[in-house]
């Protein structure tokens, strides 16, 4: 086992060893120090891995380690050693983000690979191990998991959305490689979820939305519910505060009358199961977590106490055939209620869920009854994790039950690889649509079970079979009956798609199809066969910008190939057809354009820190200062205040647009304007408030520009100040005051003081500014706070 080494992760020393075979690499070697038990640590660590740490002795997985304890002692091991001095936002040490993500995943019956990788899934970006290292470490295997879970690094992202996109993007491709990959990042953002109370609000509520919209479904997908109902819950205690107490509240109000009333119900169901035989069936509550109650309310438009199911019992069988005897005495003993029966054994879930659902009339009021096997339920709440097949990685069955249910990455994952060039922002709400669960069941002439979003169509069915039975798709028969294409599928229809050589898809299929697949293949298959016409198009746009002499310079250029790189297109000409297309507009280009232009300028000049750039930019401005500023004209900007001195408050620096106040000042100071709510007006006598407002009369040649002070919490790196003054001069904005304050491994803080023209203008502004990578924060202040 590799022993641990005092001090920081950048005291880590790495050394060659010495019992390297010819000609091969030689494998990193970290610090020792003797390891007799598991409390030299000096940290908490979970009973299991202590007793990996106990069994397996010092120096005992020097490399790949096959041992599943010394693969997990060795793990953890060089973790610790890496992290060491590394602490998390809460003050705690940072090992103890990947040992909880270990034991999350031990907790699902994850392969020691899998809890390895785990252990070391920060590794790689967060020190200066190279992945080649981990591969010499622990194998190629626990490589490609920690590959598969990195976030890219190396790569300048021009705003949120778009890192956010590419991020996932490679999280994709990893999870269609190897489907594990998906298991430890969502142990990761499990515990990063439990433990986001020491970031600001603000962060909270981005990373608490992308679970609800993104890891949420991913874990229903995958059928975690055990990840997926906590996830779903702590993102709806951030998000939804107010309702999330709420219905904590109600639901804690009545829990002993309930759990009596439940206990009651599943004795009289234990004797009656008894009675005929089923010995072998357990009876047990069921809890509903919060955010299912609550996402029931909403979408039923129901109060509290309407909602039937927050009371549940599950009933575990040993076989199928139990389960099905079970339901019987089930509904011989209470009065089932009239469709709610939904028999997902027979008829499973795409994500591999199984289980007998139905609700009946208990002891004077309705309860919800699960039946299902043990297996079912092990299945239930460890989806993907529960499959012995799994525990060995590789890709998801292409063949068999499973090809449909992982039907939905295959098509995400091809769609990547031929939808290049498309939106960051198309392809985030793809995802979130897709990861959604399927409410349609359809069938196949064959009898094979297809699960389609509700309102889909033939086409829709079409897509997901195969795409080029989609794009040759020609008619559809439904139940043996002749449809229109856009006619909905309904539960339990079968389907048939006529198909021709000769047919293509129409532009019209748009207007009806309700899949994100089923609309990306179909652009798609119009960008690949007008992709001539598609690339004089994009030609002939970027020229008119550009003129002919500045589109020749650039159309072989380095800074062209690099832009389409960025827009996921393999060279220009994809770019030029993209552009034609629609799949990429026209001001996305130019602006990534300028902005390549930009940085090869820059590479060839002298790095100014954030600190010389501020300093320059207020020299400029000291000089443009002293300038005549031009007239205009006579118009007042401010009405109601004609003829006499005004000024703006400093306080708040208002500006057009917003509700504006004048106050008098005391002695010969003259008039100053405020906004309505700024909060010196407290101190301000009523009597000496002057109603005024700003005039909307004026043209656009009256109107002037107005300072107003800027705040932005970044991430600390040199350039990040030049990149935020670029984004401003791209849509216009004078900045006539930059300073930069920094502190050692802190964030730091810029004061902008821009000149805007209207409160319209700010809140764009900030917008374009708070999309930024490195901005983790922006806010108005007072001139001069």
């Amino acid at each position: 086992m590799l022993q641990a080494v005092p001090g920081t992760a950048e005291q880590t020393a790495r050394e060659a060893a010495t019992a390297d075979a010819p000609g091969q690499a030689p494998v990193m070697s970290l610090g020792r120090r003797d390891i007799h038990s598991p409390d030299d640590y000096g940290i908490a660590l979970p009973d299991w891995l202590r007793t990996c740490i106990e069994h397996v002795p010092p120096g005992a997985g020097e490399s790949c380690p096959t041992d599943t304890e010394a693969l997990l002692s060795a793990a953890f091991d060089f973790a610790f050693q890496l992290h060491d001095g590394q602490v998390r936002a809460s003050g705690e040490p940072y090992i103890c983000h990947p040992v909880a993500v270990a034991d999350l995943l031990r907790d699902i019956g994850a392969s020691a690979g899998v809890i390895a990788a785990g252990f070391l899934h920060d590794v790689v970006e967060d020190t200066d191990v190279t992945p080649e290292e981990i591969e010499q470490h622990f194998g190629a295997e626990v490589r490609g998991l920690v590959e598969g879970v990195t976030k890219l690094g190396g790569i300048h992202f021009t705003n949120k959305t778009e890192a956010q996109a590419e991020n996932l993007r490679r999280m994709f491709l990893a999870m269609a490689s190897d489907i594990r990959v998906v298991l430890v990042k969502l142990a990761d953002r499990l515990h990063n979820m439990r433990t986001l109370g020491a970031l600001k609000p603000e962060k909270q509520q981005r990373i608490a939305r992308e679970t609800r919209e993104i890891y949420g479904p991913l874990a229903n997908r995958l059928g975690i519910g055990r990840f997926k109902w906590e996830l779903e819950d702590l993102a709806f205690k951030i998000l939804e505060p107010e309702a999330y107490r709420d219905v904590q509240q109600q639901v804690s109000s009545k829990r002993s009358d309930r759990e009596q009333r439940l206990g009651v119900t599943a004795g009289i169901l234990s004797n009656k199961l008894a009675s005929v035989g089923l010995h072998e069936c357990e009876v047990s509550g069921r809890p509903k977590h919060l955010y299912g109650i609550w996402n029931k309310m909403q979408r039923q438009q129901k109060a509290f106490h309407e909602i039937f199911d927050v009371a549940a019992l599950r009933i575990i069988c040993p076989n199928v055939e139990s389960c099905y005897r079970a339901l019987a005495v089930v509904h011989d003993t209470f009065r089932p209620i009239p469709g709610r029966f939904k028999d997902y054994i027979g008829l499973p879930k795409p994500n591999g869920y199984q289980s007998l659902h139905t609700a009946v009339i208990g002891r004077h009021r309705p309860i919800e009854v699960q039946i299902r096997t043990s297996e079912m339920h092990r299945v239930a709440e460890f989806g993907i994790a529960a499959h012995w097949k799994y525990k060995e990685g590789g890709s998801p069955a292409a063949t068999g039950a499973d090809a449909e249910r992982f039907n939905w990455l295959r098509q995400l994952v091809d769609w990547q690889k031929d939808g290049v060039g498309e939106d960051s922002g198309d392809f985030l709400r793809s995802i979130k649509e897709d990861l959604f669960d399927e409410e349609v069941y359809v069938f196949t002439p064959g009898g094979d079970v297809v699960g389609l979003r509700n309102g889909s169509t033939a086409v829709d069915f079409a897509y997901r079979i195969h795409s080029e039975v989609g794009n040759h798709c020609q008619g559809v028969r439904i139940n043996d009956r002749l449809c229109p294409l856009a006619t909905p599928l309904q539960n339990g229809d079968f389907v048939q798609i006529l198909t021709s050589k000769s047919a293509h898809p129409s532009l019209d299929w748009l207007n009806f199809v309700a899949t994100p697949t089923a609309r990306n293949r179909i652009r798609q298959w119009y960008k690949k066969s007008h992709r001539e016409e598609n690339i004089q198009r994009g030609t002939d746009m970027l020229e008119r910008e550009l003129g002919r002499d500045g589109f020749d310079a650039l159309l072989n250029g380095e800074a062209m190939a690099k832009v389409a790189r960025r827009c996921n297109l393999v060279g220009t000409e994809d770019l030029l057809a993209a552009i034609g297309f629609g799949g990429v507009t026209l001001h996305q280009v130019l602006n990534r354009l300028r902005e390549e232009l930009r940085l090869a300028t820059a590479a060839t000049a002298p790095v100014l820190s954030n600190e010389e750039l501020a300093r320059n930019l207020n020299q400029q401005s000291e000089q443009q200062s002293s300038a005549p500023s031009p007239s205009h004209g006579g118009a007042s900007p401010i009405l109601g205040l004609e003829g006499l001195e005004y000024r703006l408050g400093g306080c708040c620096s208002p500006l057009p647009g917003e509700a504006i106040v004048g106050t008098v000042a005391l002695g010969n100071h003259g008039i100053t304007i405020h906004r309505q709510d700024c909060s010196n007006l407290g101190s301000v006598p009523v009597e000496r408030r002057l109603p005024v407002r700003w005039n909307p009369q004026l043209s656009d040649e009256q109107r002037r520009r107005y300072p107003v002070q800027l705040r932005i919490e970044v991430l600390d790196r040199v350039g990040v100040l030049k990149d935020i003054l670029t984004r401003l001069s791209d849509h216009r904005i004078n900045v006539s005051d930059a300073r930069v304050r920094t502190n050692p491994g802190k964030p730091a803080r810029i004061d902008l003081r821009v000149e805007l023209i209207s409160a319209e203008q700010l809140g764009t502004t900030m917008d374009q500014i708070r999309s930024m990578a490195d901005v983790l924060d922006i806010a108005r202040t007072g001139i001069g706070s």
